[in-house]
């Protein structure tokens, strides 16, 4: 397969276009157990998505080819290292004579913001290729692809609220209810990376002890509040909020500013950050918040929405 990122891509195929939504993943909880003797993170997560999303079309044809288009389109960097291709090819290294074609990207959602954005559209894009070549999701080489073209993938691929373990490979699912809530971007990227190194584990590091490790979270079980999930999350934290926030304060100014929103529950940073997310009540509540929040910092990327 070979790939071509420009816009005059021009695909001629007689078969439908398929298309996919690649949904913002937050990050309700984030615990970091430790960091392991390979240098890779153990992680305790609740995840839950967004209705917010890229949106990407996979035209079949000969050749791979992305083009990206959409308000954020720009901060995607070069289309050759995009992680659309990147799980496409490696897709086509282990499914023999794996049909492809063209990807169209609308990129809605912020770059390097802690909501998985880039994972959302490589998930999306393995659920095409599924899709075009009657593949199952369980499919043992679609998860080895997707956990080797990122941590964050794998749940992606899913795209269902759940309790995530170890390097992002082991996932639980949960019953979450529909919760109202406010997504609020300053507008700057966090390498995660960086976050991770500010936390400053050393291989094979615990920062959790070993009996925090053995007990497991008990989260609510199906047909749970929001009040019960919100009471349940308030008990856990993100643990990379604190090195996030060290190297960009401007995290901390989002979470005051969700935090001094009318009917707000529960407000933290989402990954690596530095995307924030706040939950309320109900929907009046969180739509009055975040037109409160576009208001007061007319350049931050805002979304008022809810997360299931």
């Amino acid at each position: 397969m070979t790939a071509r990122g420009n816009t005059e891509a021009n695909v001629t195929s007689t078969a439908p276009a398929l298309i996919e939504q690649g949904r913002a993943k937050v990050n309700l909880t984030l615990r970091v157990v430790g960091r392991r003797v390979d240098g890779y993170h153990d992680l305790e997560s609740v995840v839950a998505f967004a209705d917010c999303a890229d949106r990407l079309t996979l035209t079949p044809g000969p050749e791979l080819a992305l083009d990206m288009a959409g308000p954020l389109a720009q901060a995607c960097g070069e289309t050759s290292d995009n992680l659309v291709l990147k799980a496409a090819r490696l897709l086509g290294e282990r499914v023999p004579d794996l049909k492809a074609g063209h990807f169209a990207l609308d990129k809605v959602l912020p770059v390097a913001a802690g909501i998985g954005g880039g994972s959302a559209d490589a998930a999306a894009a393995l659920r095409l290729l599924a899709r075009l070549n009657g593949l199952s999701l369980d499919d043992a080489r679609l998860r080895e692809v997707a956990l080797k073209t990122g941590a964050d993938v794998p749940v992606c691929l899913a795209s269902r609220a759940c309790d995530m373990t170890g390097i992002g490979e082991s996932l639980l699912p949960l019953s979450l209810p529909k919760m109202p809530c406010v997504l609020v971007n300053p507008r700057v990227a966090v390498a995660t990376s960086d976050v991770f190194t500010a936390l400053g584990l050393r291989n094979g590091e615990l920062l959790v002890g070993a009996s925090d490790v053995i007990q497991s979270p008990a989260w609510p079980e199906d047909g749970a509040s929001i009040g019960d999930w919100v009471e349940a999350l308030a008990m856990g934290a993100n643990d990379l909020e604190a090195p996030a926030a060290r190297i960009e304060p401007v995290i901390g100014e989002v979470l005051s500013t969700l935090g001094a929103t009318e009917g707000m529950r529960l407000a933290r940073m989402s990954g690596s950050g530095a995307t924030c997310f706040a939950i309320f009540d109900d929907d009046t509540r969180a739509q009055a918040a975040a037109q409160k929040v576009r208001l007061d910092h007319p350049s931050w990327w805002v979304h008022a929405g809810t997360l299931s």
